[in-house]
């Protein structure tokens, strides 16, 4: 099978990765396709199954796990597990497509380590903890006790970024957006 390139983009929840790669995949000249999580927990409002994640049982993850389906997984959260299906990445493959990925830090680093010459892995930084949570209370889409342990998670997240290729500062989303737009852009074209 013809190997496209897979573009990692990782940060803490509020950095805005989620806002940076969906500019790069209204991008056609890069050539883009989102790969899907699957994920055991239950959709936010507006999420759709097949399209913002796999949402399947824990019963079933663990099915995949031992089936070694999963190019990376893990557990986030107890009993709240993501990964990668080795199936999704060899879809966007087929179709010639390049797989960017919208991942928490660990699948990340995973993905670059079992994919080092095809994988660009890019770390979206936030301006501070203290942004970090001001943005994920404007989400309003989780409780204080959640935004708390995302917030916990943070620090150790930003801990990982000298382990990616790139990191991206997001004080301005434009400026971001542009330089990933311009690091995709040089990835794929070689």
């Amino acid at each position: 099978m013809n190997k496209g390139k897979l573009l990692v983009f990782s940060a803490p929840s509020g950095s805005g990765k989620t806002t940076i790669v969906r500019h790069l995949l209204a991008q056609p000249e890069l050539n883009l396709e989102f790969s899907v999580s699957a994920a055991t927990r239950e959709p936010r409002e507006g999420e759709r199954d097949g399209k913002d994640y796999y949402f399947i049982s824990l019963h079933e993850f663990k099915q995949h796990i031992k089936a070694e389906d999963f190019v990376e997984w893990e557990e986030v959260y107890r009993d709240n597990f993501y990964g990668t299906l080795k199936s999704e990445v060899e879809r966007i493959w087929a179709k010639g497509k390049n797989v960017i990925f919208d991942i928490d830090v660990a699948g990340g680093l995973r993905i670059k380590k079992k994919f080092p010459e095809e994988t660009l892995a890019v770390f979206v930084k936030p301006p501070s903890i203290d942004e970090l949570k001001i943005r994920l209370k404007k989400r309003s889409t989780e409780s204080d006790d959640k935004i708390n342990m995302r917030i916990a998670k943070a620090s150790v997240e930003l801990a990982t970024a000298p382990q990616f290729d790139i990191v991206i500062k997001n004080y301005d989303l434009d400026v971001a957006k542009q330089e990933a737009y311009e690091l995709v852009k040089s990835f794929v074209s070689k």
